[in-house]
């Protein structure tokens, strides 16, 4: 269990997370929803280490994550932030090798390379492993560095928007690739998520943030309701649910307008 404790970040004299409160479940895809400026990527950021928190706590397994070593969570926590970019001309593979650096800090060994291997074989990106990232598509170059961060091999993942600009295949390859994630390796996965219908259909478990507060928590079949996402983004829904999936429809009008 990740568990949150009274947790609140202060820029200058903005509020941007006032006493968050949350316990969120392992080996599950957990979402943060909610719209603009209201917390979620910061609070991905003070998950990761990479953002101190003002005041509060989190604890991994009930140990509190601020006293463990920075080398050691590099190998607990692998973090892809929003809109990576290295500035150096790599090929996918070498991007992939990054992941290895909590390890060997540079120095592969035989096990690197074939965890390496199964990164890129995971994602299927043998093809392109020697392909310069620059010359890749944005969704082919969100996939190698998603490869990175699972050639990390750490329990917990933190995703922060990686299905931003991406197109519809290429953002179900990601999410697909995140449950397998789940489902066949036990990860966690902890993500920033804006579309609302991904959401609802590769999730496990949603926060649902505003204004720096949680609006709502809880399993994606319990809290995805019409009432609870018109309040949050202020929209009109209607959610529909088949056998395949839920659709979560909220293009026709404005909450409040007819």
């Amino acid at each position: 269990m990740i568990d949150i404790q009274n947790v609140c970040k202060i820029y200058g004299h903005k509020q941007v997370l006032n006493n968050i409160n949350l316990a969120l479940p392992l080996h599950q895809v957990t979402a943060l929803i909610g719209p603009n400026g209201a917390g979620k990527s910061t609070l991905l950021m003070i998950l990761a280490r990479l953002l101190a928190p003002t005041s509060g706590s989190i604890l991994l397994d009930k140990q509190d994550i601020g006293r463990i070593r920075i080398a050691d969570y590099a190998r607990l926590v692998a973090t892809l932030r929003q809109s990576p970019c290295f500035g150096l001309r790599l090929t996918v593979r070498e991007l992939v090798s990054f992941g290895r650096f909590p390890y060997g800090h540079g120095l592969l060994s035989a096990k690197d390379h074939q965890l390496i291997d199964e990164a890129l074989d995971f994602l299927g990106l043998n093809a392109l492993c020697d392909v310069y990232l620059d010359e890749l598509s944005g969704g082919q170059r969100q996939m190698a560095f998603l490869a990175m961060t699972i050639a990390q091999e750490t329990r917990i993942l933190l995703l922060d928007e990686p299905l931003n600009n991406l197109d519809m295949k290429h953002a179900v390859q990601i999410m697909a690739a995140v449950r397998r994630l789940c489902e066949e390796q036990q990860k966690t996965v902890i993500m920033v998520v804006h579309d609302i219908n991904f959401t609802a259909n590769y999730a496990d478990y949603i926060v649902a943030l505003k204004q720096g507060q949680v609006s709502f928590s809880g399993a994606t079949r319990e809290v995805i309701t019409e009432e609870r996402l018109s309040e949050l983004y202020g929209l009109n829904f209607e959610i529909s649910h088949n056998k395949h999936g839920y659709v979560c429809q909220y293009f026709h009008s404005l909450k409040g307008e007819t």
